[in-house]
């Protein structure tokens, strides 16, 4: 009888135990979407008020005067952006190729899947001072395709680490049977375990550029700003990010609404990237 009580006693206090950290869980879960929720609130109730199109066709009016758009910002944005995933994408998947396939059992590759791995949460005005100090002193001015580099130095890591995750993940079996019919390691990567990994691979990308579509810091160390429209890259070229910056931090009210709605476009950006990368994930997994 004695060690039955015992028992009872024993999984009472487990059950206790796990309903006050199952209770524990759920409310700093609860916690943390409230601010979340929260904030995506105040930015979607604050820029739906300033949504237009002119903010999207029209060039910034005078300092004080109402009206104008940011289409200097989007355009500048979009193509600083775009070089940064045209230059940091080919660069992060051959980094994962390489220490996926070529350096999976080297400890100087071990080594530097570690530096990767840290580089991925790594201050991003640290890479915008340090691509200042090599592309923007030298040259005097400051450029987009600075800080095209810089969003790229931001985005490789993404890319790496993800690409290499996926591709350990392909069975060693599928590489065996491309070796197995005479085919060269550079055959089975291209024909065998890229196809097997590409939507991890994609996903990969997708966060690369979510990672970096965001960012203001190291912006503003290298393609800084510009009050005018241009699509010249060895320029100063504006972008929506330290326009927001720049028009949060203004006198004037009508500032203020365009910096609301442009952070709601980019919010509504990013997060499209996340759900993304989260579909192919998990929705698409069924197809593979």
């Amino acid at each position: 009888m004695g060690g039955g009580n015992d028992l009872r006693r024993v999984i009472l206090k487990r059950k206790a135990v796990n309903v006050l950290m199952l209770s524990l869980s759920v409310l700093t879960a609860l916690y943390g979407l409230l601010w979340l929720f929260w904030i995506l609130a105040d930015v979607v109730l604050n820029g739906l008020k300033y949504m237009s199109f002119d903010l999207f066709l029209k060039d910034p009016a005078p300092p004080g005067v109402e009206g104008g758009g940011l289409r200097h910002a989007f355009v500048g944005h979009l193509i600083i952006t775009s070089l940064a995933t045209l230059i940091g994408v080919p660069v992060g998947i051959g980094t994962g190729i390489f220490f996926a396939e070529y350096g999976r059992h080297s400890r100087f590759v071990g080594f530097l899947r570690s530096v990767t791995d840290v580089l991925v949460s790594f201050p991003s005005i640290i890479v915008g001072t340090f691509v200042y100090a090599v592309m923007v002193k030298p040259v005097g001015h400051f450029m987009g395709v600075s800080g095209s580099v810089a969003l790229a130095l931001l985005m490789i890591p993404v890319i790496a680490v993800t690409t290499d995750e996926i591709l350990r993940l392909v069975p060693n079996s599928l590489r065996e049977a491309g070796y197995a019919l005479g085919a060269h390691r550079w055959q089975v990567i291209k024909d065998i375990t890229l196809p097997a990994a590409k939507r991890g691979i994609l996903t990969g990308v997708i966060l690369g550029v979510a990672r970096i579509s965001g960012e203001t810091a190291p912006l503003l160390f290298t393609s800084f700003n510009n009050n005018f429209f241009t699509v010249n890259p060895l320029e100063p070229m504006a972008s929506l990010t330290v326009t927001i910056f720049q028009y949060a931090m203004g006198p004037y009210e009508s500032w203020h609404g365009q910096a609301w709605a442009s952070a709601l476009v980019l919010t509504a950006g990013t997060l499209l990237f996340f759900i993304l990368s989260k579909i192919m994930v998990h929705g698409f997994r069924r197809w593979g």
